[in-house]
């Protein structure tokens, strides 16, 4: 069980990878046992899961691709539309699977997240997700909501997380975990990334908070920076 576990997760990674994604597998009981009960997933505490990140270069390897075969439809995002397409491949390519895609963007009912993909991120290893709860002696007042931020520790803030993979049929106790790295040691300066998300998030200045190996391109910063009502003329799509 342990090769064909392995062997789903090297064919998942190979179909996503060469479109700038990364895949970071994880199990269920990992995420429940950090998050509260309205978040926790109903499966098995040993169920397969894989968390699906979008790199710097999924912008140019995916949605440009995406665009150009004219398969956007206008009725989304023009990237939750494509991340929402790739999704799908994964899952036509493993039709004996049970898979359930959630999407970072997904509500509930009540108007809560299917998941929580920066805790996701954090339990999968893939990046580490710093809190208020991280930093010594926090300058900001007790009541005061600060929002945690996922850094990447090859692409700094340059990338983003898009989802996770249920594996509903796919049991796997095996799985060895792995740690995210903690690539901001220095007290002082988890504030400052923390203060640069909180505050500043428009300039972009958080995700310079390491030296990244990636960056998104002027072109896909221009994306990010137009209102989504906008973005389907600035690629030259008709909305529907």
């Amino acid at each position: 069980m342990d090769y064909l576990t392995q062997d789903i997760l090297r064919n998942i990674s190979s179909i996503l990878t060469p479109v700038g994604f990364e895949t970071h597998p994880f199990l269920v009981g990992w995420y429940n046992e950090q998050v509260k009960d309205v978040f926790k997933l109903g499966y098995q505490n040993d169920t397969l899961a894989i968390l699906i990140i979008s790199t710097p270069s999924m912008y140019e390897k995916a949605l440009k691709p995406f665009i150009c075969r004219d398969q956007c439809t206008g009725i989304k995002d023009p990237i939750d539309e494509c991340v929402a397409h790739h999704f799908e491949e994964v899952k036509k390519n493993f039709p004996d699977l049970e898979i359930e895609c959630i999407h970072d963007f997904e509500m509930t009912p009540m108007r809560r997240p299917k998941i929580l993909v920066q805790t996701a991120g954090h339990v999968a290893g893939a990046a580490y997700y710093y809190q208020k709860k991280d930093i010594d002696n926090p300058p900001w007042p007790e009541k005061q909501k600060i929002c945690g931020v996922s850094i990447h520790p090859k692409y700094g803030g340059w990338f983003a997380l898009r989802g996770v993979f249920i594996l509903k049929n796919v049991h796997y106790q095996a799985l060895e975990r792995k740690s995210p790295i903690d690539i901001i040691t220095d007290n002082q300066k988890k504030i400052l990334l923390l203060e640069r998300f909180n505050f500043h998030w428009k300039d972009w200045s958080f995700r310079d908070i390491i030296q990244s190996e990636q960056k998104y391109s002027e072109e896909q910063k221009l994306y990010f920076e137009t209102p989504p009502a906008e973005r389907w003329q600035l690629l030259g799509i008709e909305r529907k």
